[in-house]
């Protein structure tokens, strides 16, 4: 059964062995990924001393710079041997640019789709998640300036997310990005929170919240070239850590 653990950002120690618990503890083999990082090597120095503190003895980054570097048969090969893989933040954007289409983007698929391997992400890592990727967007209000979105690699169907979500007042752009992609619930991530899938549902980890946005029962959507959105009898969901929400049946349990 597919494993995601979606970080908002800003992981504090808690979720971080949490992750480390997930892909096998002591004998966990994790693989840090600094694709989205401007700077990959004090990403990567950061993630792997963190997870080494909570128990791992087997950590190493996977530089994936460059799409050949995503087709290396050599990626594969670590891959293949990792029990948990880390995507750091940075810009999401990049990771979509470097990694979708490749062999990296269908091994990883395969991997969490047999259970082979306990993905995480944090930030960017966590927005790439999604298949409507949220890539940037600080307008004031609710319209189509208020966010742009892109393809993302879509490990979790059906939903688009948003990080930093409390801390930065993200909820304008998830507004207006569900009212542009209806068909997706919008989640918004705090800070040192994460969602841990199980098949068809999320449980909500960590210090903060997770807001959704779930534009199914709206009445009216208007979205107009320029000027404020229209979205009427949406429902949202505030879930603080301990609650969970079933995905196909959007419906909190």
């Amino acid at each position: 059964m597919p494993t995601l653990l979606i970080i908002g950002g800003a992981a504090g120690p808690g979720l971080l062995r949490r992750f480390v618990e997930l892909a096998g503890g002591d004998s966990a083999r994790i693989v840090v990924i600094a694709t989205a990082s401007s700077d990959p090597a004090a990403a990567e120095a950061e993630h792997l001393a963190a997870f080494g503190r909570h128990g791992a003895r087997h950590v190493e980054a996977l530089r994936i710079d460059d799409r050949p570097a995503a087709n290396d048969p050599r990626t594969a090969s670590a891959l293949r041997a990792a029990t948990g893989v880390f995507f750091t933040g940075g810009d999401q954007e990049r990771i979509t640019r470097v990694i979708g289409g490749t062999a990296t983007d269908r091994l990883l698929q395969d991997l969490v789709s047999s259970g082979s391997v306990v993905l995480a992400g944090t930030s960017a890592g966590a927005a790439m998640m999604s298949g409507t990727m949220i890539v940037e967007g600080d307008g004031p209000g609710v319209s189509r300036t208020s966010v742009r979105t892109g393809p993302g690699l879509e490990f979790l169907h059906g939903v688009l997310i948003d990080q930093h979500f409390a801390e930065r007042g993200r909820i304008n752009r998830l507004l207006s990005a569900v009212a542009l992609a209806p068909h997706e619930l919008g989640l918004g991530i705090d800070e040192d929170t994460a969602i841990l899938t199980d098949g068809d549902a999320f449980e909500v980890l960590g210090s903060g919240a997770v807001t959704v946005v779930d534009a199914g029962p709206a009445t009216h959507i208007d979205v107009p070239e320029s000027g404020p959105i229209t979205l009427s009898g949406c429902r949202l969901h505030v879930l603080p850590a301990g609650r969970a929400f079933h995905l196909t049946g959007r419906e909190p349990r």
